[in-house]
């Protein structure tokens, strides 16, 4: 065969751009993760930050609770 391989002499004349494309994707998983926690938890930051005028004013509006309920909610949470 003249040491010709099953790829015709190119199969490791191109791994190395196999090998590139495998760390580049290792890395963009990396990074992808990272943005993706770092999201997640600057969300919850956000949450964390509501008051409770905020929070069952945002309940009256989605309507799980009605209107006596969320007076008396906003009484007490004012005095």
């Amino acid at each position: 065969m003249n040491g010709m391989s099953i790829f015709g002499g190119w199969g490791m004349g191109f791994g190395w751009i196999f090998m590139l494309l495998f760390w580049i994707l290792v890395i963009l998983g990396i990074i992808a993760i990272i943005k993706w926690l770092s999201n997640s938890s600057a969300s919850s930051d956000r949450i964390r930050g509501k008051t409770a005028l905020d929070i069952v004013n945002e309940r009256y509006a989605r309507g799980e609770i009605d209107q006596e309920e969320y007076e008396t909610k906003k009484r007490n949470i004012e005095t």
